[in-house]
């Protein structure tokens, strides 16, 4: 929770936002990472990362500070330094990137050691090689083009046909958006039948 996600393209940042994401078991997800993928464009053609601010409450001084206020105070192994600063399950995936020895007491880890702690905490790399496959999609992008359906009725302008909710090409990120573009849209075409009916 409460953490900042940075998009990078080709070392140039194009999103960053606050907010909540999980570490998975294929990857990374939850609402930053789903808002985050859809600026993602051709993975052939373009490389990408994000970088995770663990932190971004504190700046690195402040960090640096609550660190060492942690390692003077306790006479824990390393990964003991952590408990007010990680999530359990992240704390011995901290102390193998930092690349500690796990049984370093916490009143001997060198200032250059928290240093490091600081920059993993603030920068942490994660880098994007990938899409997630289709059954953990949570929004759709592309569809039909909506300068080709009249938004007062869903009509196609090009067939007999009527389109709404995720076959148009509009999606938003997560937060109801989208289900309020499918409402909307349906809203529409069903307004668009109850006339027609009601005019025969």
């Amino acid at each position: 929770k409460n953490v900042t996600l940075t998009l990078f393209e080709d070392g140039k940042d194009i999103f960053e936002e606050q907010g909540e994401m999980l570490f998975t078991h294929f990857g990374i997800s939850g609402p930053l990472t789903l808002s985050a993928s859809s600026h993602l464009g051709d993975m052939k053609k373009h490389k990408y990362h994000a970088e995770i601010d663990l932190k971004p409450a504190l700046s690195e001084e402040q960090l640096y500070d609550r660190i060492t206020r942690f390692a003077l105070l306790a006479n824990h192994a390393a990964q003991g330094a952590l408990v007010k600063l990680l999530p359990a399950s992240m704390q011995p995936v901290m102390v193998a990137r930092w690349g500690i020895d796990p049984a370093t007491k916490a009143n001997q880890i060198t200032r250059e050691q928290k240093r490091e702690l600081v920059r993993l905490m603030k920068h942490w790399n994660v880098p994007i090689d990938a899409r997630g496959d289709l059954a953990h999609a949570v929004i759709t992008s592309g569809g039909v083009s909506v300068r080709e359906v009249d938004p007062r009725t869903m009509q196609s302008k090009k067939a007999l046909a009527y389109f709404a909710g995720e076959v148009l090409d509009v999606d938003a990120y997560t937060g109801g958006y989208n289900l309020q573009i499918a409402f909307c849209t349906a809203q529409s075409f069903a307004r668009n039948l109850d006339e027609t009916s009601q005019s025969r």
